[in-house]
C-alpha cells in the first residue's frame, strides 16, 4: 500500500511521540546495551585519517555519541525525539541535529562515517530509498555507513506506538546497493548463538569514491 505524504507525517510523528513520551524510560533500558562490536565495525572500515567526522543517525539519549567522543572524534547526533535529543546534548556535548528520519536536511560530502543504529527499520520501505540517498549524499567520497535492524522477512506495520519495517538481508542488500553503497560485511547478533537467536542484521557499506 502506497502511504500518501499526510500517512508518512501522521507516521513519523507517532512514532517520535512514543520515544518522546517514554524517554527516559529508553534511556535506563538502554544505557548498559554492549555495542561495542558495532561501533568497531564502523571505525575499522573508515580509510582517513583520524579523528574523523562522524554523524550518529538515531541517536537517542546520547549513548554512542559520548564514545565517539571519548575516542577522540568529532561527533554529531541526530534525533527526532525532542526529549531525547536534549538529553543527548547534555549527556555527550555533542551538537545534535533535531530532524525527523523522512524531513532530513544534512549537509553534502561531510562525513566520513555514519552510525545508525537500531533505527533505519522506523523509516516505511516506500520512503527507504529516498533516505539512504540522502546519508549516502552527506557522507564524503570514501565513507562508511553502519546499520543494524531488526531481521525479519518483509513485515512492516505497528508494534504498539512504533512503526517499523522487517527486511532479510537479500532485501535489504537490494535497498543499499541501489542506493550506491558498496557491501563490505555483515553479520548477525548477539555473537556466539544460533541464527534463530540472533535478531540483528548488521551491515557495514561504503561510497565509493567516484
Amino acid at each position: 500500500m502506497q502511504l500518501t505524504p499526510e500517512n508518512l507525517q501522521r507516521f513519523a510523528a507517532r512514532t517520535l511521540a512514543h520515544y518522546d513520551q517514554h524517554a527516559q524510560a529508553y534511556r535506563e533500558g538502554t544505557r548498559d546495551h554492549d555495542v561495542r562490536q558495532n561501533i568497531t565495525a564502523l571505525l575499522q572500515s573508515i580509510e582517513t585519517v583520524p579523528p574523523f567526522e562522524l554523524l550518529d543517525f538515531g541517536c537517542g539519549p546520547g549513548r554512542d555519541l559520548k564514545t565517539f567522543k571519548a575516542l577522540g572524534h568529532r561527533a554529531t547526533g541526530l534525533e527526532g525525539a525532542p526529549q531525547l535529543a536534549a538529553m543527548a546534548r547534555a549527556h555527550s556535548g555533542c551538537a545534535v541535529l533535531e530532524q525527523s528520519f523522512l524531513a532530513l536536511d544534512l549537509p553534502g560530502g561531510h562525513f566520513d562515517g555514519v552510525f545508525a543504529n537500531a533505527v533505519l527499520f522506523h523509516v516505511p520501505s516506500q520512503e527507504l530509498p529516498r533516505v539512504l540517498r540522502e546519508l549516502h549524499s552527506t557522507l564524503k567520497p570514501g565513507g562508511v555507513l553502519f546499520s543494524s535492524n531488526p531481521r525479519g522477512d518483509g513485515q512492516e506495520g505497528w508494534n504498539g506506538d512504533r512503526y517499523g519495517a522487517f527486511h532479510d538481508w537479500e532485501a535489504w542488500r537490494g535497498y543499499m546497493t541501489a542506493a550506491g553503497f558498496v557491501e563490505l560485511t555483515h553479520y548477525y547478533r548477539p555473537t556466539g548463538v544460533p541464527l534463530e537467536q540472533q535478531p540483528w542484521l548488521a551491515s557495514v557499506w561504503r561510497k565509493p569514491m567516484r
